[in-house]
């Protein structure tokens, strides 16, 4: 389905990884790639043979940590900036390997601690050689400006996130997401914006769509025509 509507490539996640071979077979009779792939932080740390044994099989080029569970999330500034440490450790485990590694934000690292200061901040200063894959429409819901964002770590922006928002009372049974185009996110402005950053991969992503399919050819469409 994919395929057919103009996808060539696609992102990992841990459902995927359960059986590597089988999963680039499928990828490889579909005409698909997979460049970028998702890794929890406690795989990166404990069984970083694991995680690249995957990424090889899979023909990775990029290894982004995408979460951090709320009961493991740091209280203050130091604590985040700890954690970007740990960050900025596996990407030296990763880099040395070949692979791009990042951070892939949600909205809790731009809500501020009782300093004022913002954890994404913390992260970035801890771990000077990561890279980022931006979820844009994270930023938003989180309420911070995204122009701002992208432009003050465009360098470090190797992937985005291309998701959208819902308008007010839309969407419910779709947690308040929307297909890419058909939501309050200003897409075209921001992939002018993020055209001059060094971002290879654009992921179109939803949470919890209600048909998979209709969100697919929508997203794609809507991107192709900027």
């Amino acid at each position: 389905m994919l395929k057919r509507h103009g996808y060539a490539q696609v992102e990992g996640f841990g459902a995927v990884y359960a059986d590597p071979k089988a999963t680039r077979a499928a990828l490889d009779a579909n005409g698909l790639a997979m460049p970028t792939g998702h890794f929890s932080i406690d795989l990166l740390e404990n069984e970083p043979q694991k995680v690249l044994d995957i990424a090889g099989t899979l023909g990775m080029k990029a290894i982004f940590c995408p979460h951090l569970a709320p009961d493991l999330r740091p209280a203050d500034r130091e604590g985040w900036l700890a954690f970007g440490e740990r960050l900025e450790r596996a990407h030296a485990t990763y880099s040395r390997a070949g692979y791009v590694f990042g951070w892939h934000n949600h909205d809790f690292e731009f809500k501020a601690l009782a300093d004022g200061s913002l954890p994404q901040d913390a992260i970035f200063a801890a771990a000077p050689s990561i890279a980022w894959e931006a979820d844009i429409a994270w930023i938003i819901r989180a309420g911070a400006d995204p122009v701002q964002w992208i432009e003050n770590h465009s360098d470090r922006i190797v992937a985005v996130h291309v998701k959208d928002i819902a308008r007010p009372g839309e969407n419910a049974n779709e947690d308040g997401w929307a297909d890419v185009g058909h939501g309050t996110v200003d897409w075209k402005g921001l992939m002018g914006t993020l055209r001059e950053t060094p971002a290879q991969y654009f992921i179109m992503e939803h949470d919890n769509p209600s048909d998979d399919e209709r969100f697919a050819r929508r997203s794609i469409a809507t991107v192709k025509s900027y």
